[in-house]
């Protein structure tokens, strides 16, 4: 069994310092290089394999990165934050924001990971520099770089699995899509997952493809334009339901759809994804598909503390389920 004194001898540091900063004493105050290299002896002589009830209290960063485009759309990665910082308050964490990865970089010997909510493009290279720097980081919601580092993300894909049979379910035969562009990544444009899921999903279900609608920014504005462009291509023929891939669209084709007088849900019953807290207040209000932030914080949190005291821990990509909160825009059937 590994003891104090063998970490204390071969980092250099008192077995007061090794044993206050592995029982979390909150008056112990030692810089961030001291606390790495004690961790980085302590994971070396397999102090945590003898001693796994015990956890650490890191000094983590968050890189958080927003487009700052559309003010519905950020409340969703700000919600995010907040609950991050309300639980680093709540658990005596030490942490510090950064905007740009490049400043964290700059910065990476003060932290021992880092927590990434990320909704804007980070180039490769930076991601890479990240990494040599900062290996120990988990990404919630995105990941972009999974081959790097680890993420906790909603199971989108599943998510869609789900509208489409409860729509089946329900009589309905004409099912719609309404989403937006996937993440730009090294200046690709990538396919949004619940487009590419739902047009596999539905030809694996014999059903038609023909009304999807999948194009521009996650934001209210385009909720509207696709709205709109819904209503002048399928004039008399609107689907019977429509799956829409974020609450920010849904908002804006409601907009469209109400002033065109297209009542929800008689004359096409809407299911949604994210369930913020505006989507109480529209009319009608909608039936969307809940992602526990805080699951997802918590889980980011256990996730990283397991990378920084254990050098031999699998990485990991985790979805987490959603579940529908059903309101006035789709009431499935009574069973």
């Amino acid at each position: 069994m590994t003891t104090i004194k063998e970490i204390a001898q071969e980092s250099g540091y008192s077995s007061a310092t090794v044993s206050r900063l592995l029982n979390n004493d909150p008056s112990l105050s030692i810089t961030a290089d001291t606390k790495n290299k004690i961790l980085e002896i302590a994971n070396k002589l397999g102090y945590w394999k003898d001693h796994q009830e015990k956890k650490i209290r890191p000094t983590i960063a968050l890189l958080y990165r927003v487009n700052h485009q559309e003010q519905l759309q950020d409340e969703y990665f700000t919600s995010l934050k907040q609950a991050l910082i309300s639980t680093v308050e709540h658990d005596a964490l030490k942490m510090k924001t950064f905007y740009d990865v490049e400043d964290l970089i700059q910065n990476a010997s003060s932290f021992q990971g880092f927590i990434g909510v990320v909704a804007g493009p980070i180039k490769d290279y930076s991601l890479k520099k990240l990494h040599e720097v900062l290996p120990n980081g988990v990404f919630v919601d995105t990941n972009p770089a999974p081959e790097l580092f680890d993420s906790i993300r909603p199971n989108l894909v599943l998510t869609v699995k789900n509208a489409i049979d409860l729509f089946i379910k329900n009589g309905y035969d004409r099912i719609g899509f309404i989403g937006g562009w996937g993440q730009k990544h090294n200046d690709i444009q990538e396919f949004d997952v619940r487009t590419t899921k739902f047009a596999d999903y539905m030809k694996a279900r014999g059903k038609s493809t023909e009304w999807m609608f999948a194009d521009g920014p996650f934001g209210v504005d385009n909720g509207y334009r696709l709205g709109k462009e819904v209503l002048a291509k399928c004039k008399d023929k609107l689907p019977q339901a429509f799956l829409i891939a974020s609450d920010t669209l849904a908002v804006g084709v409601l907009q469209a759809f109400n002033e065109e007088k297209v009542n929800v849900p008689n004359d096409t019953a809407i299911l949604s994804i994210n369930n913020s807290n505006v989507v109480k207040y529209v009319s009608p209000p909608l039936s969307s598909y809940n992602i526990n932030q805080q699951e997802m914080i918590d889980m980011a949190l256990d996730m990283l503390t397991n990378l920084i005291i254990k050098h031999d821990w699998a990485h990991m990509d985790v979805s987490m389920n959603t579940n529908l909160v059903i309101r006035k825009s789709f009431v499935p059937k009574a069973k």
